[in-house]
């Protein structure tokens, strides 16, 4: 998620700021050793308080989300509020399946033993979350640091304000700072934050700070997980349902006014569509935003005037450099506006495709094989995901069997992240481990083998190795192979 950036010069951090910090931090020490003890009703208790906690705070955090961002009420309430409230329940049902131990067989060497894997906590958890989706990427990670039995410190991100005081709210109105506290402020808070022995280390935001993250985190060996972004690609087939990847489509890139990290970054279309495409983009867009789109109600804004530069700055590039404007192109940097814009004839030179987007710029790109598509999407960094609109279900399969993303989705785009069955996440570039469902477990807890010993039988490989011995490994070895 391109969602963070990494501050030329760091922010000097206030004293008072710095020994409270710390001071949270050594007390979360103890709770976290007693955590560990804690049972699975303990911890779903829990759950229940931040549940209750957000339902209490939910106009709160719809006017503050909207205050940040501008984002319409129903954007917020599908992207923030459902997501983290079926995630608590989804943990309600599985939790206790997933932290039951789980046997192993014994194998040929280890006949006469008893072994499971138990999971148990981290300890010290710091969650740093962006400001494109400041509720759930922050209230997301924070439910399996908790059902793990972790404490956890959050950071939030500056850009967001008004949504990281409704966050402190929640937090404070449902936890005990011993067990999970919430810092915000600059980036001086998330660099002292960094400086601390966490045990891991969750981040959302840009592959730029994924890296400075990284670099912290191995000071302390802290495990980490790291939520990142990337220019996710769409593609569309001749065969496709082009009304249906269309309409999908435009949603998506135009959710809250495109900062959204598994947005279609740019997209693919076969030449026998890509006039259909093209004009259907025209009308769906039309019908939704109308003539003024800066004055549509359901389109949110960028965050601030430095990114509503950087998006005129990438649109007028791509342009002098020979793009054609298909649709669009209107940009108010005082209201902080971009409106939704198609491209096409793009050079590979033009920045736009270079970085993420991160905002309603959509790039069309022609292609006439399989073979480019496939091409191009390997020579770039990993995606966080990828977007097949076909009707041809071996074309889909040869697609994600020849590249590699964080997810894919066929016929649909973002519907993975509400999936609770699946894991979130992206790879190299675009991401280091995943989230949701058992798969926050995994990422909040460390799986513990255990070996019980019921028969002594190493015994007899004890010095000297004799004959008897090396007959003995002679015969495992076979029973082995």
């Amino acid at each position: 998620m391109n969602a963070s950036t990494v501050s030329a010069e760091p922010a000097r951090l206030d004293a008072e700021l710095a020994a409270r910090i710390r001071r949270v931090f050594d007390a979360q020490w103890p709770v976290a050793l007693r955590l560990r003890e804690t049972t699975v009703a303990e911890r779903l208790a829990k759950l229940e308080r931040l549940r209750a906690a957000i339902l209490r705070q939910r106009e709160a955090i719809i006017a503050a989300v909207f205050a940040d961002l501008s984002r319409p009420a129903a954007e917020t309430e599908l992207a923030e509020l459902l997501p983290l409230l079926g995630g608590l329940t989804h943990y309600r049902r599985y939790l206790a399946r997933w932290l039951r131990p789980r046997r192993v067989p014994a194998t040929v060497v280890t006949l006469g033993t008893r072994a499971w894997v138990q999971r148990e906590p981290r300890g010290r958890t710091l969650i740093k979350s962006p400001w494109n989706y400041p509720i759930v990427l922050t209230l997301g990670p924070l439910i399996p640091a908790v059902a793990c039995g972790n404490t956890a410190i959050i950071k939030t991100s500056e850009l967001a304000p008004h949504s990281s005081m409704v966050l402190a709210n929640v937090v404070r109105d449902a936890f005990d700072e011993s067990e999970v506290a919430l810092f915000e402020g600059d980036a001086s808070v998330g660099g002292a934050l960094l400086e601390l022995p966490f045990d891991h280390i969750f981040f959302t935001g840009s592959p730029a700070v994924g890296q400075v993250v990284m670099a912290a985190a191995a000071k302390h060996l802290a495990s980490i997980t790291l939520e990142l972004g990337g220019k996710s690609p769409a593609i569309i087939d001749a065969s496709a349902d082009v009304r249906r990847a269309v309409d999908t489509i435009a949603w998506a890139k135009c959710l809250n006014a495109g900062q959204t990290c598994i947005a279609p970054d740019h997209l693919y279309v076969h030449a026998e569509v890509y006039q259909q495409v093209v004009d259907r983009f025209r009308r769906r867009l039309s019908s939704w935003y109308g003539a003024d789109a800066a004055e549509a109600p359901d389109l949110a804004r960028i965050v601030n005037a430095r990114h509503t530069r950087r998006l005129a700055d990438l649109l007028a590039d791509a342009r002098a450099r020979g793009a054609a404007l298909l649709h669009g192109g209107q940009i108010d940097l005082e209201r902080r506006f971009v409106a939704p814009t198609l491209l096409g004839d793009i050079p590979d030179a033009a920045h736009i495709m270079q970085e993420e987007i991160f905002g309603p710029l959509l790039p069309i790109i022609v292609y006439r094989s399989e073979e480019e598509v496939i091409e191009r999407i390997n020579a770039a960094p990993k995606p966080l995901a990828l977007y097949i609109w076909t009707r041809k279900r071996e074309l889909a399969r040869r697609l994600i069997r020849r590249t590699s993303a964080g997810g894919t989705c066929i016929n649909q785009v973002a519907l993975q992240f509400l999936h609770h069955n699946l894991p979130f996440g992206g790879v190299n570039h675009s991401g280091i481990g995943s989230y949701h469902g058992e798969w926050g477990i995994r990422a909040f807890s460390h799986e513990r083998a255990v070996l019980d010993a019921k028969l002594q039988l190493s015994g007899a490989f004890f010095p000297p190795y004799g004959a008897r011995v090396k007959r003995m490994l002679a015969l495992l070895t076979k029973w082995s192979t």
